[in-house]
Formats: C-alpha cells, sequence, structure tokens
C-alpha cells in the first residue's frame, strides 16, 4: 500500500464501495436552497405535497425549518425547540419529536403555533404516521402511540434499548432497527407485542431502514453497507458497501437510495451500485419525494459554507 492509502486508511475514508459499474448520475441537482444562520446537525425531513413544503429539523439549531419547495425558499422558523428530531405532517398538523425535552409537539400546519404535546420522558426521536396514529421512538426503549388530533398517547410498545428508524405496514406489523441490543425487533402494534428478534451477525449500528413488500432495507455503520433481509424470516440476501455514518435509506421500485455522512450519496439498482455522488461531509438526511421524483438532502453549514437543501430530481 502506497502512502495515500495509508492514509486513507487511518483517516477511515476508505470505504470499499465497489465503483466499478458506476453509470451517468441518476440524480442531477436541481438546485440548492438556502438555509442562512442554521448551525449544528441536521436531523430528518417532512413534506406537505399540497402545500409544497418541507419541514427541517435543524437539531443542532434549535429549530424547525420551513422551506417552500416551489418558491425555492425559508418561510419559516419554528424556535424554541431544545433538539427537534423526527417531524411528521399530518392533517394539517405538524408533530415533532423533541429529543432534548423528551416531548412530542404538535403544531398547526399553517400558523405554527403550538396546539399541545405529549410528555414521552427522554430523547423523542423518530416519528411515524399511518394514517390514524402517530407512532414516536423514544427514551431507553419504546414506541409511543400518538393521537394527533387529541394529543394524548394511547398505547405504548416497551423495547429493550432507544428505537432507531423503524418501518410500518398497513397490517400494523412494524420493523425496528435497536442498535444498542444489536438487532432488528419485530413487534404487531395493533397488540402492542413483541413477534420477532434478529440478531447482527458481523455488522454493529443498524439505524436507517426501508421497507419493500417482501425485503427490508437496514443501514449498518460498521461496516458501512446496507443489508437486504427477507421481512418475514430476518435471513439475508445481498451485503452491499455503501457511504459512510449512513443515517437514510429510501427504496422506490427497484432503486435505492443511501444517503451519509462520509459526504455521498449511494444509488443502487438491484445488487449495483450505480451512483456514487459527492455531496457534503455531515450530509447525513435526506427525503425521497416519490409523487415528484425528487430527493432532498439536509446539508449541514461546514468549512464557510451555510447549511442548504439539496434537491436532486431523477
Amino acid at each position: 500500500m502506497g502512502w495515500i492509502g495509508v492514509m486513507l486508511a487511518l483517516l477511515g475514508c476508505g470505504n470499499p464501495v465497489d465503483t466499478t459499474h458506476l453509470e451517468k448520475d441518476l440524480l442531477h441537482l436541481e438546485t440548492k436552497i438556502p438555509l442562512t444562520g442554521v448551525s449544528g446537525r441536521i436531523d430528518h425531513l417532512a413534506y406537505d405535497s399540497v402545500g409544497r413544503r418541507v419541514f427541517v429539523a435543524a437539531l443542532g439549531n434549535g429549530t424547525v425549518e420551513v422551506v417552500d419547495l416551489s418558491s425555492g425558499r425559508r418561510l419559516y422558523s419554528i424556535t424554541g425547540l431544545r433538539e427537534p428530531q423526527g417531524v411528521v405532517y399530518v392533517s394539517s398538523r405538524l408533530v415533532v419529536a423533541d429529543g432534548g425535552s423528551g416531548d412530542c409537539i404538535v403544531y398547526d400546519g399553517g400558523r405554527y403555533l403550538e396546539l399541545g404535546r405529549v410528555a414521552l420522558g427522554d430523547d423523542a426521536d423518530n416519528v411515524r404516521y399511518d394514517g390514524a396514529r402517530v407512532y414516536v421512538g423514544y427514551g431507553s426503549g419504546g414506541i409511543a402511540v400518538i393521537d394527533p388530533l387529541a394529543i394524548r398517547k394511547v398505547g405504548d410498545l416497551p423495547l429493550k434499548g432507544h428505537p432507531e428508524s423503524f418501518q410500518l405496514d398497513d397490517s400494523g406489523r412494524v420493523w425496528i432497527n435497536i442498535p444498542d441490543e444489536g438487532e432488528v425487533v419485530t413487534a404487531d402494534m395493533r397488540t402492542l407485542r413483541i413477534t420477532g428478534q434478529w440478531k447482527n451477525r458481523g455488522g454493529a449500528a443498524n439505524f436507517p431502514m426501508a421497507l419493500d413488500k417482501a425485503r427490508l432495507f437496514v443501514g449498518y455503520r460498521h461496516p458501512a453497507q446496507v443489508r437486504v433481509l427477507d421481512n418475514r424470516t430476518g435471513s439475508m440476501g445481498a451485503s452491499l458497501p455503501c457511504v459512510g455514518d449512513a443515517d437514510d435509506v429510501f427504496y422506490d421500485n427497484g432503486v435505492l437510495f443511501v444517503s451519509g455522512g462520509e459526504g455521498y450519496l449511494d444509488v443502487f439498482r438491484g445488487d449495483t451500485l450505480v451512483n456514487h455522488i459527492p455531496t457534503r461531509r455531515g450530509a447525513r438526511t435526506c427525503l425521497w419525494l416519490p409523487g415528484e421524483r425528487k430527493l432532498i438532502l439536509a446539508v449541514p453549514a461546514r468549512g464557510g459554507e451555510e447549511a442548504a437543501l439539496w434537491v436532486y430530481g431523477m
């Protein structure tokens, strides 16, 4: 190994992605929407498809930024939060999980006024919505079930560790990444009971996750890879080396998108990496908009460059 290879290995930059089958970028950068003055880490995003608004959980800034995708400008900044992490827009209401306060906070989606909150105790994090209920991962182990209209907790699924990404299907089944326990857990949210536990084998730090009809795509950070699991049995199919520090994974009609803080967007078609697109270090989270064929990447301020949303079209 030459001295350049040694330095890359020492710096942890030598991610072993297979770039031998790269194609012309499926994603092309359309615009950059500045988030002037936003500092620190940016967490997850949500979308209002009617108003074409993107909601940005600016965790390090203590705000949720509201961005108009049509005009490419910021509309509003919701302040007073400690560590906004998960966000979802439901029935003209914005639901925010504040990791710092441990609260799930519900806002009026038009005036951005707080309507109420549900105290979860600690580290309110990822948020999902099934058309009727909001689900919030929190604390040292639990997923709270919340009625977003009544603004109250109506159920709770206890877990052995803090849940990271989790995905629900139409039947009420849920798949949950619990990296502290080194496993993926399945549960029934109708009965609030655990139905299965799949231990990680040869991988750790399973954070992002995407769900297909028969498959589960689980992103690991050690080593940096996406594993394709049978979502009924947990048996592993392909293992795809990917960008490091992955925090979001989306799957749509044979195409898999992975964003990671190492500073790349990876795009797979089937089991083949076809795009390895440079972004910016720390740009870990993204949101795929299937109806618009766009991917929104949250890019934090770094190296004198301001924070922004980078909008990619396909």
